[in-house]
């Protein structure tokens, strides 16, 4: 592989670009002004996305879920034969099957990847999890980056399959907690309510972790309502009711549209912060 290329920019395009093994030229181009983030990693910006995907042997597609699809779709005019297309992209099945029928039918090889852990503090080292027909070939080529893939199936959709159903639970518990805290805060009672929660589960810190699931949902809540509603469609897909992942989604988007910075650490401070921007 003699060129890397990422279509998207964001956290986990940083993320990844600061710490594979670099192949002899890395490009990137993301819809936003990134150019700064690249020039710092030594990612050369790229004007367009036929300049960044230029002679690339694989790329990282790392955009939001809902722009997995179209990213797909614009990158597959400019794609050349045989480059592995790592779809890392928290989306549905069905949303990473049209995306493959695409790049296959650009003469690319894609790949559903899933990134089964937030992208820092382990960046490369973050657990992946690989699937669809070219599989090895990309188990081989992210072992040469120095990731830490695992391969989970040779259908496209497994791999994201295991993402989003893990993200019912995840997600959904974020979510849960907003809801009990923010409330429990509320009424004056957050002190008893987390040491009932502490009795009944001693082996969970319920305090530290419910500072952190907020902190999580004030950052990036609009990313995880995008990907909530990915995992409303796999369950839909499966047959069953997305109720609980449809709901986490408009909290995730609420509390995500917010932009209540968390710089303090205690649960207490954040969830005042997130109420006196809820009151408006």
């Amino acid at each position: 592989m003699q060129t890397l290329a990422f279509i998207g920019f964001g956290e986990a395009g940083q993320a990844f670009a600061d710490s594979v093994a670099q192949p002899a030229r890395v490009t990137g181009f993301d819809l936003k002004d990134r150019a700064a983030a690249m020039a710092g990693l030594g990612v050369e910006a790229a004007p367009d996305r036929g300049a960044a995907l230029a002679g690339a042997g694989a790329v990282w597609c790392l955009v939001t879920a809902d722009r997995a699809e179209a990213a797909a779709r614009e990158c597959a005019p400019h794609l050349p034969p045989g480059t592995l297309w790592f779809d890392g992209n928290s989306c549905s099945p069905g949303t990473k099957g049209r995306a493959a029928a695409v790049i296959g039918a650009a003469g690319g090889r894609y790949v559903d990847v899933a990134i089964m852990a937030p992208v820092h503090p382990l960046r490369a080292a973050v657990p992946l999890l690989v699937a669809g027909p070219h599989a090895a070939a990309a188990e081989a080529a992210l072992l040469g980056l120095g990731m830490k893939p695992t391969l989970v199936g040779e259908t496209v959709g497994q791999a994201s399959t295991i993402k989003m159903l893990r993200s019912v639970m995840i997600k959904g518990i974020e979510a849960l907690t907003a809801e009990c805290l923010l409330a429990a805060r509320t009424a004056g009672v957050e002190g008893k309510v987390l040491a009932s929660l502490q009795k009944s589960d001693p082996g969970f810190d319920w305090v530290q972790r419910s500072a952190y699931n907020l902190e999580r949902m004030a950052a990036h809540g609009i990313r995880r309502a995008a990907e909530m509603r990915e995992v409303a469609k796999t369950l839909t897909e499966l047959g069953l009711p997305d109720r609980m992942a449809a709901a986490t989604a408009l909290w995730q988007d609420q509390l995500g549209a917010l932009g209540v910075p968390m710089e303090d650490e205690g649960l207490e401070a954040r969830a005042d912060a997130l109420l006196a921007a809820l009151r408006g």
